[in-house]
């Protein structure tokens, strides 16, 4: 039955369209031809075939593409090639005409694309666009596309936290913007469109300049309001009233870096920077010198390097590397005592440098950093010798957790008070914890992973336990395991997530990198770091600062390779003529 001739009908407005084809040509093209001549449709049967709503011109189009293996796409054909195309299942012109449309992609179209592709069922070129009207959302929302969205349509953007917006002001504008296009006839949408901003992460003047205009006396909206101001107010009990929208959209999350670390081998000296939007990690810039076990803390546009070791010997000095311009410096003067296995935090504008070993001993000392007067003093020093103890700050006040001393590893903490200059007891961990990672994440100390183990016996008791620590009760409670117990993890937290990087498991040193998520207490993979890093310290930074290795904009285009791309038969010759979209196309051609 496949040697038969047959002939294709397109009824399709303004000419019907009669194309003779012959099956096997057809069948081996494509899928939906291949299921009607060899299944049992009735069409396996019939010398005509006619196909509703197809175009003529795409048909006859796509048709000799079947044969020769070469098809022109211009902008006022591609279209309609791409409905029909998408009908057929010829996946090879259906990706050319996405990598075409999505080359005219522009903030004024991107909205009319995204609705055209799921009309057609096009899922390859609803991605790009979707993706595209994300990256650009602030000149989308500006143009005559986003007004013309209907609610729902609307509320489906409002709901993706991939918007690429400097803040949530941004995204209120929007909202704002799109109700007065039509006040009178939008106004009953305000209550379910404003449930999707982010309420609570808009300042608290904001909310009362802006935000309570806009609620008149819609409870439900007073409500957001109310729920937005609980927020701020008692920052104790964020984890109770934790919702989508106290959840922040990757863009304003910042970027996290990933500095230094043990690699297996000198020690490594690379940043990595890691981008929440893109899942990814890019090579940001190395260290001068070689350092291991130091400590790292973010001032201002600055990230200061305190301590640590080169492999010969132990460091008191301070380097400090400008996230706008890239560039190393040498504070002066330096720490007093040289310091490895130290912890580092700023508070209330002093930077603290927390024991660590000074190459002899272990200590218990702590120095402090005033960035005004550039200067060194030694505060209150802590009740017991740490080294790789974790260290934080919650509640205005310097936690200190864990560590080791030389002779054992500690479950102790404590925690300095700096008007009283003093330090205090609380509760201990549930286990000792020597290299222990830590960080703060919604008014809750976390302790991960680390190990308990003398000197001698450094391979094992690696742990996969985490505990979280309420400041309110003074109680330790253990949560949701790491996926692979190891100590030295790098912690840092981004947006809403814990996350903890790298590590040692006693065998290897690892690249893998897990998100913690306190609403649903589990741990979730996200993209592992390049190289591998134990001990690596991880901040957070603003995407406002420049960082030449990150790429933000554009968005990927789909393959369009025939399974033999250097055959002159599966040419493809994308061309320009006249202009179906209001953006300027330069007049080219591409073969694949």
């Amino acid at each position: 039955m496949l040697c038969l001739p047959s002939l294709l009908i397109s009824l399709y407005p303004p000419l019907p369209c009669r194309i003779p084809a012959h099956r096997l040509v057809l069948s081996a093209s494509s899928a939906y031809f291949s299921a009607m001549f060899t299944g049992q449709l009735r069409e396996s049967q019939q010398e005509e075939i006619t196909l509703q709503e197809v175009s003529g011109d795409a048909l006859n189009s796509l048709i000799q593409y079947c044969y020769t293996g070469a098809i022109e796409i211009r902008e006022d054909t591609v279209e309609t090639l791409l409905a029909t195309a998408c009908l057929l299942q010829l996946s090879t012109i259906v990706g050319a005409c996405c990598n075409f449309l999505a080359r005219q992609l522009h903030p004024s179209n991107c909205l009319g694309f995204s609705l055209f592709a799921e009309q057609q069922g096009c899922t390859a070129l609803l991605k790009l666009a979707t993706a595209y009207t994300c990256q650009h959302f602030q000149q989308v929302w500006k143009n005559q596309e986003f007004f013309m969205l209907d609610a729902a349509q609307l509320a489906n953007l409002l709901r993706s936290d991939d918007l690429n917006v400097p803040n949530e002001q941004e995204v209120f504008h929007a909202l704002m913007a799109w109700i007065q296009y039509d006040a009178e006839g939008r106004k009953r949408h305000i209550p379910e469109l404003l449930a999707l901003i982010k309420l609570p992460l808009l300042q608290p003047s904001f909310i009362v300049d802006h935000v309570e205009a806009l609620c008149g006396g819609a409870n439900e909206c007073q409500q957001l309001v109310m729920e937005a101001f609980k927020w701020h107010l008692i920052p104790g009990r964020r984890s109770l009233i934790s919702t989508s929208r106290t959840r922040p959209r990757k863009s304003t999350m910042g970027r996290l870096l990933a500095v230094g670390g043990m690699d297996g081998h000198k020690g490594a000296i690379s940043i990595e920077s890691y981008d929440p939007r893109l899942d990814k990690w890019t090579l940001l810039k190395n260290m001068p010198t070689r350092r291991l076990q130091f400590g790292v803390a973010v001032l201002e546009d600055k990230l200061i390097i305190v301590g640590g070791r080169d492999g010969l010997k132990t460091l008191n000095t301070v380097d400090s590397f400008d996230l706008n311009t890239m560039c190393w410096s040498t504070l002066v003067p330096p720490m007093g005592t040289p310091r490895h296995g130290l912890g580092v935090a700023f508070l209330e504008g002093p930077l603290y440098a927390v024991g660590g070993h000074d190459g002899w001993s272990y200590l218990n000392t702590v120095e402090r950093w005033d960035p005004s007067a550039r200067t060194w003093s030694y505060v209150a020093p802590m009740s017991a010798m740490r080294s790789t103890a974790g260290v934080a700050v919650l509640g205005g006040r310097l936690y200190v957790i864990g560590g080791r001393d030389g002779s054992v590893c500690h479950r102790t903490v404590e925690c300095y008070d700096p008007h009283t200059n003093k330090w205090t007891l609380r509760a201990p961990m549930n286990q000792r914890r020597g290299c222990v990672g830590v960080g703060v994440l919604n008014g809750f100390l976390y302790a991960l992973g680390g190990h308990d183990c003398p000197p001698s016996n450094p391979a094992v008791c690696r742990t996969d336990t985490v505990e979280r620590y309420d400041p309110t009760t003074d109680t330790w409670t253990l949560i949701a395991s790491l996926s692979v117990g190891r100590d030295a993890i790098g912690v840092s937290v981004l947006g809403d997530w814990l996350v903890a990087l790298g590590g040692y498991d006693g065998i290897q040193y690892l690249k893998i990198v897990e998100q913690y998520d306190a609403e649903t207490n589990e741990w979730t993979p996200i993209a592992p770091v390049n190289y591998s890093r134990a001990g690596a310290c991880v901040v957070a930074i603003p995407n406002s600062f420049s960082n030449p290795a990150s790429t933000t904009g554009g968005v990927a285009l789909p393959s369009t390779s025939a399974a033999n791309p250097s055959s002159p038969n599966n040419a493809i010759a994308a061309s320009t003529s006249s202009s179906a979209v209001n953006v300027p196309v330069a007049n080219n051609s591409t073969t694949v």
